[in-house]
């Protein structure tokens, strides 16, 4: 059993600490908002009042925030990350931020004799919660070795992608197809309603097809009733398009269908779906086929 951190007690992170409470870790955790991570202190989590304390109390500490600045701002100043690393420690980082800026903090936190994983995953709250999440890993590989029994009470399918920035680079190249699959989706539900099925039947028909993705199977039945907490709302999934367009530009990569696929998540914005999961690309597209509920 380890002696972990975790900064980030959203959703997802929330619900990683609490599988790795209950795989027996002991657990130092740290929110922006106190009141979203009680649950987890109830279940046994203890409270540190500032990323730097969780560093200091843990061996290995993980963030899940939601982009580069947030990561920046819990890594930087007397009460960040950072300044509680010690030679030894892991900094193990599961958001999804720009590769450049995980590669330059990564370089940091080595200075000072610890060492820094990019470990973004790939997968739901449902995914999570069944042990089924696909971990990304990028760093060294003797790092990787230590951490990896850790990750798998996370996700049973724990892969080293390479060094520093790769696991990033590898989950905006997933995360790309998660808006372009559920545009096409939302495309075939409609061509299909408006030639007459009802939509029920063909949401049902899609989702045991062979187009139907994990992610199909999962996220397909949103455009029937969205759930009552987004799981990976508009603003969240328009960053990771707008991280891939900014690779695809840096490496020549022509991404058509994402940039078409951005503009979706743009409109949704424009109509005020910013918070809404971004299934909510198909609410666009049925105002646009001209279908009102």
């Amino acid at each position: 059993m380890a002696n972990l951190g975790f900064v980030g007690l959203g959703t997802m992170g929330g619900q990683m600490v609490a599988r790795l409470l209950s795989k027996g870790h002991t657990v130092t955790g740290y929110n922006r908002t106190r009141s979203k991570a009680e649950w987890l202190i109830e279940k046994g989590m203890r409270w540190a009042s500032s990323p730097r304390d969780v560093a200091s109390a843990s061996d290995v500490t993980f963030a899940m925030v939601t982009n580069s600045a947030a990561l920046t701002a819990i890594a930087e100043g007397p009460h960040g990350l950072l300044a509680g690393l010690t030679a030894g420690k892991v900094f193990v980082d599961i958001s999804t931020v720009a590769p450049a800026v995980s590669r330059a903090l990564a370089e940091r936190v080595r200075q000072k004799g610890a060492d820094m994983l990019d470990a973004p995953v790939s997968g739901s709250v449902v995914t999570l919660q069944q042990g089924k999440l696909s971990v990304m890993v990028g760093g060294r590989t003797e790092t990787f070795a230590r951490v990896k029994p850790i990750l798998e009470d996370i996700g049973t399918k724990v892969t080293h992608v390479g060094d520093s920035g790769l696991a990033l680079a590898m989950k905006i190249a997933l995360n790309l197809q998660l808006a372009v699959q559920m545009l096409a989706f939302s495309e075939g539900v409609l061509l299909a309603e408006k030639s007459g099925i009802n939509r029920e039947t063909a949401v049902d028909v899609m989702v045991h097809s062979a187009i139907a993705s994990p992610m199909v199977q999962y996220r397909g039945p949103f455009v029937l009733q969205q759930p009552d907490e987004a799981w990976f709302d508009v603003n969240m999934m328009q960053k990771d398009m707008l991280l891939a367009m900014e690779l695809g530009r840096q490496l020549d990569v022509p991404l058509p269908t994402t940039a078409v696929s951005n503009e979706f998540l743009t409109a949704a914005r424009g109509m005020g779906m910013a918070k809404k999961d971004f299934a909510c690309v198909f609410d666009v597209l049925e105002k646009m086929a001209g279908i009102m509920r």
